[in-house]
């Protein structure tokens, strides 16, 4: 039984900032489709171990920071958007972005274009 949209992108959102391995492994097998497809301006990825992989290097970039949605989950048929924020806990986020995911119909993403809104110079 398919879920609806919003459920599907807590859940997103959740293995995002899922920091323990097995568990953020078993939150992306449950998300994703075996050959689903990642894209950001910074990473271009397939299949679980693929994004399983650029989650925890964001971890490892930013540690102790979290993903929270930043507005309204927009979809039809089979599309979602939404944007995003990734900084500390209760504070104003640095980093904003906006996913497009296509799913599968069944709760599950098989793709997904990420673009960065919003990143601190260095």
């Amino acid at each position: 039984m398919p879920v609806d949209t919003a459920t599907q992108v807590q859940r997103y959102i959740a293995a995002w900032n899922e920091t323990e391995p097995q568990a953020r492994r078993r939150a992306v097998a449950a998300l994703f489709t075996e050959d689903a497809r990642y894209v950001d301006p910074l990473v271009d990825v397939r299949g679980h171990e693929g994004i399983d992989a650029t989650i925890a290097a964001v971890h490892e970039q930013f540690p102790g920071w979290v993903f929270r949605l930043a507005g309204p989950v927009d979809a039809h048929h089979d599309q979602v958007r939404f944007t995003w924020g990734l900084g500390p806990e209760g504070e104003e986020p640095p980093v904003v972005g906006s996913d497009v995911a296509v799913t599968d119909g069944n709760g599950r993403f098989d793709r997904v274009s990420g673009f960065l809104d919003r990143v601190p110079q260095q």
